[in-house]
């Protein structure tokens, strides 16, 4: 998703410094440009700067954390010893908690949240990025509200040719994709399926909406107003867009690369911790996924 933004803002003309620790997807960009291809087009773009050290960037004006979840912390400490008075934070990422993983390493009045909707993104190779979707890019301020820099915000990335909406309650819209996250990337990974098979699969779906009713019943204890009713109907009907996708998580697994369990199904049982709400389903998907990972080294 990094190379995605990345991509798209150099063509808007924009001074881009793309931050990698992956060397050799860096260095093909800096000998060769960035290769996209997807649903915004097939091309190179050259005038993308890259580097495995964010100090080479220096003062930005806006900077994007799009890493994993594990990695928004170290992110975050990187960019506070460099970032301007007026520097903006815009941190977008599956699960709960970027946030506060920003906050142990700055004050946060200039950070925004955001929930990316929809592209399908995948690292095909070193320099070549692929994304077969590019729904919405949903921001907000972190602590609420609609203000003229999160709507100048907003416009930027519209500009850049990213279907992006300011929203008042981010923290909303971050549980609904949170809760559609947890009832799918756990049951796929430990399941390896793709998200039409669990829905399709009587046992599974039990499972994996588990799941969904307990996400549910900690974001009403945490006060979060859903746009919806009937949580089993949303996660189903979003499912149902995406039959032959397969969740991040899993693919991390193919590849043998740790995932983003802590801050998915894992933070279910965190808060279910925390809340004296029990969360079964969650607890033993995120145990088994976390054998799994145990394996990898």
């Amino acid at each position: 998703m990094g190379s995605v933004y990345a991509g798209l803002m150099a063509e808007a003309g924009h001074e881009v410094w793309g931050i990698d620790l992956w060397s050799d997807h860096v260095e093909y960009i800096k000998q060769s440009g960035l290769h996209l291809d997807g649903a915004s087009g097939n091309r190179v773009i050259s005038n993308i700067n890259a580097s495995r050290d964010v100090h080479d960037a220096g003062v930005c004006d806006l900077y994007v954390i799009a890493t994993k979840a594990s990695g928004v912390g170290s992110a975050a400490r990187a960019i506070a010893s460099l970032m301007g008075p007026q520097s903006q934070i815009l941190t977008i990422q599956n699960g709960l908690g970027a946030g506060e993983r920003i906050a142990e390493h700055m004050p946060t009045n200039n950070v925004f949240l955001g929930v990316a909707d929809g592209f399908g993104a995948s690292l095909k190779a070193p320099g070549h990025a692929h994304h077969s979707a590019m729904n919405m890019i949903r921001i907000g301020e972190m602590t609420g509200g609609m203000t003229d820099r999160l709507i100048e915000l907003t416009r930027l990335w519209c500009d850049a040719g990213f279907n992006t909406k300011a929203f008042v309650d981010i923290n909303q819209l971050i549980w609904e994709k949170y809760i559609c996250n947890a009832t799918l990337s756990g049951p796929c990974t430990v399941f390896d399926c793709t998200l039409g098979e669990l829905m399709a699969n009587d046992v599974l779906r039990k499972i994996a909406l588990g799941c969904t009713l307990e996400v549910y019943e900690l974001g009403k204890a945490k006060n979060i107003h859903f746009s919806f009713d009937d949580p089993i109907g949303y996660v189903t009907a979003f499912a149902a867009k995406m039959p032959n996708a397969r969740p991040s998580m899993l693919l991390d697994h193919h590849a043998k690369r740790p995932s983003e369990i802590d801050a998915i199904n894992g933070m279910a049982v965190t808060l279910g911790k925390e809340l004296g709400i029990p969360t079964p389903y969650n607890e033993t998907l995120t145990a088994v996924v976390k054998k799994y990972e145990s394996d990898f080294h």
